[in-house]
């Protein structure tokens, strides 16, 4: 561990999930395959897939509307549904198929293997702190075992917009109702977590389990405190 500076007094913390409490690459590239796996039985047998059709509607989409990309769920079930329109599928069959598409990845995106030091940490904190949560991902922490260890939950698009903007982190300093100062937010990435919990006057600590140089970092914006 090393600091940056000298702490404040820590009342409260606030944890990022994906890439800070289990290892989210394999995970995502799972939800990716099953996607693309459902995709494949699904479009007619004369229709071939196109992966790169697909992300590059993607995309798209996210330029003609810029908040998709604060709603992973959103952008999934849009994409979806654009795509299966622009492939022919009337609009009520395109909904459908969307939804279907999004239940594999969400059915997909909540099988993960938490580490047991994650859980041996959380419940160690969770008896002498109030500690909540913030992604920008759509995991159900029910569904993946970690919900007993948070006060709150905070999710992109259900809650406000994703991280570096500051909708979560002001959200948790009001239920809180704790100074900022007080509130320690640990997290993997410089930018969404150690910048954007800098601005809202959070105490940072950068999970740091890459071994990454901070200085040679493009993403360090902001030293975190921790």
């Amino acid at each position: 561990m090393r600091f940056y500076s000298q702490l404040m007094p820590v009342r409260a913390l606030t944890f990022d999930l994906d890439d800070t409490l289990y290892d989210n690459r394999p995970v995502i590239s799972r939800v990716e395959q099953a996607v693309i796996l459902w995709l494949s039985k699904t479009l007619p047998s004369h229709l071939t897939l196109d992966v790169n059709s697909w992300l590059r509607l993607q995309q798209r989409l996210a330029v003609i509307d810029p908040m998709l990309k604060h709603n992973s769920r959103e952008w999934r079930r849009k994409t979806l549904k654009t795509g299966f329109m622009q492939l022919g599928f009337r609009l009520k069959d395109a909904e459908t198929l969307a939804q279907q598409g999004l239940d594999v990845a969400i059915e997909m995106r909540n099988r993960i293997d938490i580490p047991d030091e994650t859980h041996r940490v959380l419940k160690t904190l969770s008896a002498h702190f109030s500690i909540d949560s913030f992604s920008n991902g759509d995991v159900d922490v029910d569904k993946i075992g970690l919900a007993q260890y948070f006060v709150e939950v905070y999710q992109a698009g259900r809650d406000g917009l994703s991280k570096p903007e500051p909708d979560l982190f002001n959200l948790a300093v009001q239920k809180l109702q704790l100074p900022a100062e007080n509130i320690l937010h640990v997290g993997d990435h410089l930018t969404t977590d150690v910048h954007g919990a800098k601005l809202c006057g959070f105490q940072t600590c950068w999970f740091n389990d890459q071994n990454k140089k901070i200085s040679h970092d493009l993403k360090a914006i902001t030293l975190p405190d921790v």
